[in-house]
């Protein structure tokens, strides 16, 4: 590909090459952060997930029969993916934040911030909590 020194936001090769897993330029960092941790991140990582194996049940949808039997082909493979697309979101987000060096908390960023103010009001009334951080990494 070309130079990316100055870049700060993926092309669309480079866009599609890094939903499926290839690690972008370090000068686009601030983009993966967000794009990894930002508002919209969950969301983002299940569609992706969700294109794929549309994809690959959407032929089945092409042999004439009823609705009924098209949803007893798809669903049945569509529904535990999604389910288990959803289960390993966070998962996922922190690798890709490890692939492109940096600090896999950082899946959690957004959901720190927006639920700031539900941690301090515990804080408040039943004083800090002890012992490990529930999002500390292991």
């Amino acid at each position: 590909m070309s130079d990316d020194t100055g870049r700060q936001r993926p092309n669309i090769l480079q866009y599609i090459a890094y939903c499926y897993g290839r690690v972008l330029p370090a000068s686009m960092q601030d983009w993966v952060r967000n794009d990894l941790g930002g508002k919209g991140a969950a969301t983002r990582t299940m569609i992706r997930w969700a294109i794929p194996a549309l994809l690959v049940l959407a032929p089945l949808w092409l042999i004439p029969t009823t609705l009924v039997v098209h949803l007893s082909m798809t669903m049945p493979i569509f529904a535990p993916y999604i389910m288990f697309s959803h289960a390993l979101n966070k998962v996922w987000r922190r690798h890709r934040l490890n692939q492109h060096g940096l600090d896999p908390a950082l899946a959690d960023e957004y959901v720190r911030k927006r639920d700031a103010h539900i941690h301090q009001a515990y804080i408040e009334r039943h004083g800090p909590r002890s012992g490990p951080s529930s999002h500390s990494v292991i």
